[in-house]
């Protein structure tokens, strides 16, 4: 992707989490650098998913590193340990309070833009906003997780006052930016609606995958190891939100039908990888699940290469209606076939972009169904849902095309809508 080149060159990026934590916020900033930009990033020490430092990182290791051209800043943090609600709650708010130590650090470098990759908590974008008004340079915010309505998906918190507090304090984030980008169009749309800001300041920016995805990557010894059995692959962050509860029940369904040759690789680490192992075998399914533990991210795709299927599951609640898992958009680009258990924006992408079989977030009984239907099919329809899956990405997701837009909004002030809906 060739582009004219801005007068803008130097960008901050501000984001709790970045590489080695598998954010995608590491291939927008390599994908800037290769454009001619040069890009800082104040982020943490990585440690999410499995809540301890990651190798060779802590308080006093690697503080300062350079990878692919991106000089890397972190600040301290106390890490999410075992990832209990208030393990969770102390890392949320140690990084933006350490965070604001390297204000004036960073205040004295010259920067032309800053962006924030807002993943949860949305007061991590509290320095970006300090160092934009004291440079009084213009604020991107990238609306990953809307709050306040991802907090109270996951707290019931039923006072009003504590529901306003919380909505104004993450509103009043939102209203400092000269730009929003929303991760899904919904997001997008609540941002003019609900935040209040105008529609011209917004922009709705799909999670393209990285451009790794989009080739098989054939590896030998895995191909030996899972030969002659039906791959189902899951990658991503273990945890409530990924179902597994609906999954289980659903394969023991499919075992008890009488199909065997079949086994779910699954790749990732997270809070609910304990209960999922124990549950596995409780339920005498180890025979049809192997745990690949925390995979480089540009590893994954040789997993894909082998799986005849890859299975996504999310819970229903209000939060997820317009959006789309991560793992979504990767599986798309992989040309394989999609088992799903999930509704609104997600249904919408499968079913419309023929890629698989979708039955409805909580569907057990669909969603074993849904199993011994793929597993029933030949190979080369099977393909044939993988191709549709890869053109739909191709059409709307690929990274080269979203980054052109990323650029275009952030940098040249211009505001490019997406091919996927009206704008």
């Amino acid at each position: 992707m060739k582009r004219k080149k801005s007068k803008h060159k130097k960008i901050l990026v501000v984001c709790q989490h970045f590489w080695p934590e598998t954010f995608r916020i590491t291939d927008i900033c390599e994908g800037l650098v290769e454009q001619g930009y040069e890009v800082d990033v104040l982020c943490g020490i990585p440690n999410y998913p499995a809540g301890k430092f990651f190798k060779d990182y802590g308080y006093f290791k690697n503080r300062r590193q350079t990878h692919n051209g991106v000089r890397i800043i972190r600040a301290p943090e106390i890490p999410r340990g075992n990832n209990s609600n208030f393990r969770i709650f102390v890392n949320y708010v140690s990084w933006p309070f350490f965070s604001l130590f390297y204000v004036p650090f960073l205040a004295r470098n010259k920067y032309d833009r800053v962006f924030v990759y807002a993943l949860s908590p949305v007061f991590m974008a509290l320095p970006a906003i300090l160092i934009a008004r004291l440079k009084k340079i213009k604020l991107f915010i990238y609306v990953m997780d809307f709050w306040p309505h991802s907090v109270f998906s996951m707290l019931d918190i039923k006072s009003t006052f504590w529901r306003n507090a919380i909505t104004n304090m993450s509103y009043w984030h939102y209203r400092k930016a000269d730009g929003l980008i929303g991760l899904y169009k919904g997001t997008q749309e609540r941002l003019v609606s609900e935040v209040g800001v105008d529609k011209e300041k917004t922009i709705y920016l799909p999670q393209a995958p990285e451009k790794f995805y989009e080739k098989d990557l054939p590896d030998k010894k895995l191909t030996k190891r899972f030969k002659g059995t039906f791959n189902i692959v899951f990658a991503g962050n273990i945890n409530p939100a990924q179902c597994f509860d609906i999954i289980l029940p659903a394969v023991k369904k499919v075992v008890d039908a009488g199909y065997g040759d079949f086994k779910f690789i699954i790749l990732g680490e997270g809070m609910s990888k304990k209960w999922l192992v124990e549950e596995v075998d409780k339920l005498g399914l180890n025979d049809y699940f192997v745990f690949e533990g925390l995979i480089p991210v540009d590893q994954v795709p040789k997993y894909h290469t082998i799986a005849d299927a890859l299975i996504v599951a999310l819970s229903s609640t209000p939060l997820f209606e317009f959006s789309v898992p991560a793992k979504l958009y990767s599986y798309l680009a992989s040309g394989r076939p999609i088992i799903a258990a999930i509704d609104g924006e997600s249904q919408r992408i499968i079913k419309q972009s023929g890629a698989g079989i979708c039955v409805n977030s909580g569907d057990v009984k669909g969603l074993s169904k849904a199993l011994k239907t793929m597993m029933d099919m030949s190979k080369a329809e099977r393909t044939k849902m993988g191709k549709r899956g890869r053109a739909y990405h191709f059409k709307y997701y690929e990274r080269d095309y979203n980054l052109g837009r990323l650029i275009d909004f952030v940098f040249n002030d211009k505001r490019v809508p997406d091919k996927e809906f009206k704008d």
